[in-house]
């Protein structure tokens, strides 16, 4: 179950950084590609997200997280780049 965690950590993380430069860099320059890519990458992060949530709930007690270490771990889906901290620092042993 963590190196499923991890996995979906690692592919949240890229979503949600595809999702941000989709809206900074693209929007400007090209509304058509923005909204053709809006949806795909929106949903696709949002299914990601979502699973990462419910997994960090799931491994908590296997990892012995406290309930501090499970707010950060679930803040660090909100950051971006956090959830690749998250991955290195919290599931180094996975």
């Amino acid at each position: 179950m963590t190196k499923i965690f991890k996995f979906t950590a690692i592919l949240e993380g890229f979503s949600y950084l595809f999702l941000l430069s989709n809206m900074i860099f693209i929007k400007p320059n090209n509304i058509l590609l923005y909204k053709s890519l809006l949806f795909p990458i929106g949903m696709t992060h949002g299914i990601l997200f979502i699973a990462y949530l419910y997994l960090a709930f799931m491994i908590k007690e296997k990892q012995n997280w406290s309930l501090k270490d499970l707010v950060i771990v679930l803040l660090g889906s909100l950051i971006p780049f956090g959830a690749f901290i998250i991955e290195k620092k919290y599931l180094k042993n996975a």
